[in-house]
């Protein structure tokens, strides 16, 4: 609970109760499928563990989706056994609709699930849920790949491991280190917003979702697990790897087309520290200078290739008009994105145009300065040019970010309202 409001307060979320009104604090899942055999063994042992360990209420709900064996009759006697477990049936296969079924109904502030085979020490689950129940953070996964990890588990199961992390960094640029470990956590009131959102119902959808979690700028909590392979896992590599895959082009695709609702999502719940206005503290200069840097550097070198191609087959200024108009709309939208964070298409258009006007102000610059060294030199070498070009590019980039932030992407004032309406999105 906040105790301190002054302007200078950086906001946090609530920190759960310590005592409820007979409502459980947790709720961990465990979605199983045809598990007849192991199914007792893991609730027993984790509903001890529970029992002895954590401090708070608890409730652990099997969820059995479609199985075929004698699953749900071992789930409906364990229920009856014990007063903290439930048995959910869904008439469907898939673990991604299992948890989006079950957490989406479930009243518990803290949301987690496991797998059945419990191949994850549970000494790292209060670890797991403590930063969620404090309100430091909005999520939190076990980690495999963590240098304090310890793991035992074939080669053939952690080269593939790794190397779907590497492609998630290298298409979605995710930062968390370990998408597809069966031990996470969400706090409720992130789950209501995340979860109509999240497409898949299969394995790739603790991926989904995590990722979307990233762009929404949330805090995602990671804990090095002690974790030893299961060798009779039901999984399917070959066919879970492909369907990941698929996954991933599709959320690639979204965030490139700008189809997710990206705008939905920044900052939903209204209390980021960087949308406090703190007396003399720039709002977001520090970052949005690194971040205009950045894409200045490339987007010069993307200019200088542009200039050096063009010039082969017409003349200077041509090329330098060329050069610096295709390389202005990529730099805008570089800006408009990474920059100055605006999501979504909304205004698209209109800071295309200003940004088209400000590229007039950089032709401008180059274009006097080709001029101005024609007519001092005559003729001057091409390395000359593009010295001249990158010494005017500097000037026009210093001018660039100032109308960038001024007038194109300027900061809007943070009020109330402003979050009130982020929060009924």
């Amino acid at each position: 609970m906040r105790t301190d409001s002054s302007p200078g307060t950086l906001p946090a979320r609530d920190h759960l109760p310590a005592a409820g009104a007979g409502l459980p604090v947790l709720d961990v899942v465990i979605p199983v499928h045809n598990e007849e055999k192991d199914l007792t063994p893991c609730v027993r042992r984790l509903h001890e563990h529970l029992s002895s360990t954590f401090p708070y209420a608890f409730r652990i709900t099997i969820a059995d989706n479609a199985s075929t064996d004698s699953t749900p009759h071992v789930a409906a006697r364990l229920a009856e056994r014990m007063a903290e477990v439930r048995s959910v049936r869904l008439d469907r296969k898939g673990r991604g609709r299992a948890l989006h079924t079950v957490w989406a109904a479930s009243d518990a502030p803290v949301l987690a699930y496991m797998d059945v085979d419990l191949s994850t020490d549970l000494n790292a689950l209060l670890p797991l849920v403590a930063p969620l129940i404090s309100g430091h953070s909005d999520l939190a996964i076990g980690s495999r790949l963590s240098r304090s990890s310890r793991v035992v588990r074939g080669a053939k199961r952690e080269f593939i491991s790794r190397s779907y992390n590497l492609i998630l960094r290298g298409s979605l640029q995710a930062r968390f280190s370990d998408a597809q470990c069966g031990f996470k956590a969400i706090r409720r009131d992130v789950a209501q917003v995340l979860l109509p959102l999240v497409e898949d119902t299969g394995w790739f959808f603790d991926t989904e979702l995590l990722v979307l979690a990233e762009r929404a700028g949330l805090r995602i909590h990671e804990v090095p697990v002690d974790w030893i392979d299961d060798p009779d896992s039901t999984v399917h590599i070959v066919r879970t790897a492909t369907e990941d895959l698929k996954g991933v082009w599709r959320v690639g695709r979204a965030l490139a087309t700008g189809s997710l609702p990206l705008d939905r999502l920044a900052r939903p719940f209204g209390d980021d520290p960087r949308d406090r206005d703190i007396e003399d503290v720039p709002q977001g200069l520090a970052r949005q200078l690194v971040g205009f840097c950045v894409v200045g550097v490339l987007s010069t070198l993307f200019y200088l290739l542009l200039y050096s191609g063009f010039r082969a087959f017409t003349g200077s200024q041509t090329a330098n008009g060329l050069a610096l108009l295709v390389s202005a709309v990529a730099n805008t939208a570089a800006n408009r994105r990474l920059t100055f964070g605006v999501r979504g298409r909304g205004g698209a258009v209109r800071h295309q145009a200003q940004g088209l006007v400000v590229f007039g102000i950089g032709l401008a610059l180059t274009s006097g300065s080709l001029a101005a060294l024609n007519a001092a030199t005559g003729d001057p070498a091409h390395s000359t040019e593009l010295a001249v070009l990158v010494a005017a590019n500097l000037a026009a980039t210093v001018l660039r970010f100032l109308l960038f932030r001024a007038w194109v992407f300027p900061d809007r004032p943070s009020t109330p309202s402003d979050h009130h309406a982020r929060n009924l999105r």
